[in-house]
């Protein structure tokens, strides 16, 4: 059976696709991917994490409209790597915003169908008294 991914599994393979030089395939990610997270992860799998999708999704298209690395001292090259990892992470970052903000809206709508105000919904959540459970024992 094939091992579902953590968290932790999903923010190295996001970083992975954040990071890629060359060509951006499935296949190619699924390979690189068996080396961060021990085992080889399926096309299907990595396709049904939207995080991962987007910034499959997100990358493709930075390649398709970005530019090619020029041949640099090793220095440079490094902080020129950094800048690229940096630059597609504030994108996929800007895009993961976004579809925050769009369900935002839609809960704010829904909310105010239901007649929920924005007093109720500011209301902090109850705190939770963790030494009670221990008082017990």
């Amino acid at each position: 059976m094939a091992k579902h991914l953590t968290n932790r599994d999903i923010e190295l393979l996001v970083s992975l696709i954040d990071g890629w030089n060359g060509k951006l395939t499935w296949e190619a990610l699924c390979d690189q991917a068996e080396g961060l997270i021990g085992t080889r992860p399926t096309r299907q799998t990595l396709n049904a994490h939207a995080r991962e999708k987007s910034a499959f999704l997100d990358k493709k298209i930075q390649q398709k409209s970005g530019s090619q690395p020029t041949k640099r001292p090793a220095s440079l090259a490094i902080a020129e790597q950094r800048i690229q990892r940096l630059e597609s992470e504030n994108q996929r970052l800007k895009s993961e915003n976004g579809l925050l903000f769009e369900r935002f809206i839609r809960w704010q709508y829904n909310a105010q169908l239901r007649g929920l105000s924005q007093v109720v919904l500011d209301t902090p959540l109850p705190r939770i008294d963790r030494d009670s459970a221990e008082e017990g024992d």
